[in-house]
């Protein structure tokens, strides 16, 4: 029988410990993808959701539905001001990196939303009045892929993005889309005594659905798991960097190839769907030649995941 290593994961890092690690272009890149991202949230919001009088779920959808009894306080900077309680009640659970990395990403979100949009030509909605199902389907469709664009690196635009990750964090087999649909539910009914008609809880449902689908599916899918299997001679490296940056643990095996006969080890991750891409990135940059396979896992248990009920 092949010896096999446990890895316990490491003692969270501070956010500037994290960029020293991994260099300033891994800095660039997180501020790319927040800069993406944040044009295609704020256009789905700004644009759509925003024109066609109805309120996505999450704190966007809170901010909106002030934004629509007191118009000269903008949807970015009402966030931004929600978000800073729920931000210090998460704070502990999620770690220094992810919070740090979140307050950069809800700062640039708040700024397109906030200062760039309202520059750019604005849609003429009294010339010609928006179609709310389209509004609904290119909001949720926008925001999706911008969230998505975020998630990647490991980041959030806060709010109830924190609640989501504090709850997945305890409950880790729950799919963010999931956990986002209950979540933003309460939000959305706000939407029918606010607007004045149930047509604006049927269109943020609508959006919020469009937005999760494609959030889950960017995201590799909408399996509960996903369990990378590498073999590479760099195997402890890559551990300890998907440790460090995930804080997933993972499982070491020496194997042997079945032609060269040559020792290897085998490194067995069972990760989230969004801790999939920094994975195969840190994977990438270790070892460019190591074997990687993604399989789906239905169910995992046990510590650091879900406590199965048998009785």
């Amino acid at each position: 029988m092949k010896k096999t290593t446990q890895i316990a994961p490491r003692k969270k890092q501070s956010i500037i410990g994290y960029y020293k690690k991994y260099g300033w272009k891994v800095a660039v890149k997180d501020v790319l993808h927040d800069i993406v991202g944040s044009i295609l949230y704020a256009a789905g919001i700004y644009t759509f959701a925003a024109t066609a009088n109805f309120a996505p779920g999450g704190i966007t959808g809170v901010a909106m539905i002030i934004n629509h009894y007191f118009p000269f306080l903008r949807i970015g900077l009402l966030s931004l001001l929600i978000n800073v309680p729920v931000a210090i009640i998460c704070y502990r659970l999620l770690g220094r990196v992810f919070f740090f990395k979140s307050v950069k990403s809800m700062l640039i979100s708040a700024f397109f939303m906030d200062v760039i949009f309202p520059l750019l030509p604005q849609y003429d909605a009294a010339a010609s009045p928006i179609n709310p199902l389209l509004a609904a389907l290119f909001a949720g469709a926008l925001s999706g892929i911008g969230l998505a664009i975020i998630y990647m690196p490991g980041s959030s635009t806060g709010g109830t993005d924190f609640v989501i990750m504090s709850i997945r964090k305890l409950k880790p087999h729950l799919s963010i889309g999931t956990i986002s649909l209950i979540v933003d539910g309460v939000v959305i009914l706000l939407g029918w005594p606010v607007f004045g008609n149930l047509n604006a809880v049927l269109y943020g449902v609508l959006m919020t659905i469009v937005s999760t689908t494609i959030i889950d599916k960017i995201m590799y899918g909408t399996g509960t798991r996903r369990m990378l299997l590498v073999v590479s001679d760099k195997a402890q490296e890559i551990a300890n960097a998907i440790m460090e940056e995930t804080e997933r643990g993972a499982t070491l095996a020496d194997v042997r190839g079945a032609y060269t006969g040559k020792p290897h080890q085998m490194m067995m991750c069972v990760c989230s769907k969004i801790e999939v891409f920094p994975s195969r990135r840190i994977i990438n940059r270790i070892d460019p030649n190591a074997i990687v396979m993604l399989t789906t896992v239905d169910e995992a248990y046990g510590e650091g995941f879900w406590e199965p009920d048998i009785d």
